[in-house]
C-alpha cells in the first residue's frame, strides 16, 4: 500500500509514534523515526526492522528550528524526498492555570505547536514540487477542554486550526493535511496516573476502556494512504465514543 514511500514520524521512540512507525513500515514505507533521544530513536527503529533496511532512527528536537531544518535537509538529500509526515511529538506540563508557570506554558507551546510548524515548513516545498504529500498532525480531545491542561489544550486546538488552513492551501498541489484527535490511549504517558483516576477515565468512555496505540496507528495509516485521497482538512476524533 505504501511501497516506495518515504515517511517521517516525529516522537517515534515510543507510544503512539512508535505504533504509527510500525504500521507504516508494515504497509511498505521506509520509515524515519525522529525523537529527541537518539538512543531511543535507534532502538525503536531496530525493534521494527532489525536490519534497518527500511527504518532509521535520527535525533531531532522539533522545538529547534535549526535542528528540524538540518534534519529534514539530510533526509531529503539521502532519500530524494519526503512523501509522508506524521507530527506526533508532544509533551505535557499539566497544572491548574492559576498555578501554571510561564515556563510550563512555553515548553508545551514550543514542542506541540512550533514543532508542527517547523516540520511542515521543512517538507512543504518538497511536497509541492513533487505534487504529492500526506501530512497527519496529532491533536487531542483536550482541544475541546480539559481541567489542568490550558497549555496542552491550547496547542492542540491550534494544531487543528493549523491543519484546516494548511489543507486549503496545499490541496492544489495534491497534498492532504489531516489531524487525528485521540482521547485516553494506553501509553507510557498514562502510567504515572493513579489507578483510581484511570478508572474514572475509563468510566467516561462508552467503550469502557482505553484506546490502544495500534488503533490510533490504523487511523493515521488510512490518512497516509491513497485510500484517503479525497480527505483533507479533517480532524478525526478517536475516543471510544467519548466525543460523538
Amino acid at each position: 500500500m505504501l511501497q516506495g514511500k518515504i515517511a517521517v514520524v516525529t516522537g517515534a521512540a515510543r507510544g503512539i509514534g512508535k505504533a504509527v512507525a510500525q504500521r507504516l513500515y508494515d504497509d511498505g514505507a521506509f520509515v524515519v523515526l525522529l525523537d529527541v533521544n537518539l538512543e531511543a530513536a535507534s532502538a525503536a527503529a531496530k525493534a521494527i526492522d532489525a536490519q534497518e533496511a527500511r527504518t532509521r532512527g535520527i535525533a531531532c528536537n522539533v522545538a529547534s528550528k535549526d535542528d528540524v531544518a538540518n534534519t529534514f535537509k539530510r533526509i531529503i538529500a539521502e532519500h530524494g524526498r519526503v512523501d509522508i509526515l506524521v507530527n506526533n511529538a508532544g509533551i505535557t506540563r499539566d497544572a491548574m492555570f492559576h498555578k501554571m508557570e510561564e515556563e510550563q506554558w512555553q515548553q508545551v507551546l514550543e514542542v506541540n505547536l512550533n514543532g508542527v510548524y517547523y516540520c511542515c515548513k521543512a517538507v512543504i516545498d518538497c511536497m509541492r514540487e513533487q505534487k504529492y504529500g500526506k501530512i497527519v498532525n496529532l491533536a487531542s480531545v483536550s482541544a475541546f477542554g480539559n481541567i489542568g491542561q490550558t497549555n496542552y489544550g491550547a496547542t492542540k486546538a491550534a494544531v487543528i486550526g493549523f491543519t484546516k488552513c494548511l489543507a486549503k492551501e496545499a490541496a492544489r498541489n495534491c497534498i492532504t493535511v489531516n489531524a487525528v484527535a485521540p482521547s485516553y490511549v494506553d501509553t507510557e504517558m498514562l502510567q504515572a496516573v493513579p489507578d483510581s483516576v484511570l478508572e474514572k477515565f475509563k468510566a467516561a468512555i462508552p467503550m469502557g476502556r482505553l484506546g490502544a496505540p495500534a488503533e490510533l496507528a490504523s487511523v493515521v495509516a488510512f490518512l497516509c494512504s491513497d485510500d484517503s485521497s479525497f480527505v483533507t482538512g479533517e480532524c478525526i476524533v478517536v475516543s471510544g465514543g467519548s466525543y460523538m
